[in-house]
């Protein structure tokens, strides 16, 4: 089990304000990062990134909305990091995300949904390493 894990504040939440409400949350709950920085993805980077999902339907608007605007790149640690953020950040969809998680709270849609979290140990460490050198993690 890791003590990381990798996050995004997408495009949506960026541009309406909840950069530093999402940061205080995951802040309240125990994490400390590690490394952040705000990003603007390009094509090319957003598809390597999801590169994954490249054969699924909905890869192409997936990568039009993470290069539609800011994001917000981190590395987080915390004992048990990856499950405690999938708590911490809710469903996906946030019409099923528990109360008070921060998809229930700020995300707009199944699409639009406010913040990446790993989902497993191997992807926390791809993803924070996708975005950030050992350089820039502290």
């Amino acid at each position: 089990m890791s003590n990381i894990t990798f996050t995004m504040i997408k495009p949506d939440a960026v541009a309406n304000g909840f950069t530093g409400k999402i940061i205080d949350q995951i802040l309240e709950a125990g994490f400390t990062i590690q490394a952040m920085k705000y990003v603007r993805l390009s094509e090319e980077t957003a598809g390597a990134f999801y590169d994954i999902h490249r054969e699924r339907p909905f890869f192409k608007d997936l990568v039009s909305f993470m290069t539609s605007g800011t994001i917000v790149a981190a590395v987080l640690v915390k004992e048990n990091a990856v499950s405690d953020f999938r708590t911490l950040i809710g469903a996906t969809d946030p019409a099923k995300a528990e109360a008070g998680t921060i998809r229930n709270r700020f995300a707009k849609s199944i699409e639009a949904n406010a913040i990446h979290g790993s989902d497993s140990d191997a992807n926390a460490a791809h993803e924070a390493s996708f975005f950030f050198s050992a350089f820039e993690r502290f």
